[in-house]
């Protein structure tokens, strides 16, 4: 409906313990409980240092999470370079699909990396949502490979660029 204003949330850094636990049980419900992500892969050694954020609605019901390797941690997962973050585990619930959520977490991530003085953003994208991440402004590379058996595509986006996906997106 035209004029009706969507539900109001807000993305933020998880900072404290509930943060977190907010968002790793967005994740749960995503990757473990809709997709069949096994849980002990779920979570990793690279959570710890992480930055994660999290969309939460005014009411405080978690809407969704990514998160943000910098530095040593995201050099396996950028093709050794230090100077790219590599985003990951961005997750949004059933119920805020079509929100915004996701492009939200994104931008936010984005920031994060900013912040921390890296030159562009790796992530590695399932192929079904590849076009959400193509309208961000990601640009897919390198062949097709399964991760937790789904297809995967990696993608990057130059922090440097500061234009907002394609034709006007």
């Amino acid at each position: 409906m035209s004029g009706t204003p969507s539900p109001a949330y807000v993305v933020r850094v998880a900072e404290d313990p509930a943060d977190r636990a907010a968002c790793f049980a967005v994740r749960k419900e995503v990757f473990v409980g809709e997709q069949g992500v096994p849980e002990e892969i779920e979570y990793d050694a690279y959570d710890p240092g992480a930055v994660h954020v999290l969309a939460v609605r005014e009411d405080g019901v978690p809407l969704g999470t990514g998160r943000l390797l910098y530095g040593e941690a995201a050099v396996a997962q950028t093709g050794a370079d230090p100077s790219v973050g590599s985003l990951g585990r961005l997750a949004v619930s059933g119920h805020a699909r079509g929100l915004g959520v996701g492009a939200a977490l994104v931008r936010a991530i984005e920031e994060a990396a900013r912040a921390r003085g890296l030159v562009a953003v790796d992530l590695h994208a399932q192929t079904h949502a590849l076009g959400f991440y193509e309208r961000l402004g990601y640009e897919p590379y390198g062949p097709e490979y399964l991760e937790a058996g789904i297809a995967h595509q990696g993608m990057r986006r130059s922090l440097q660029d500061r234009r907002v996906g394609r034709a006007g997106c």
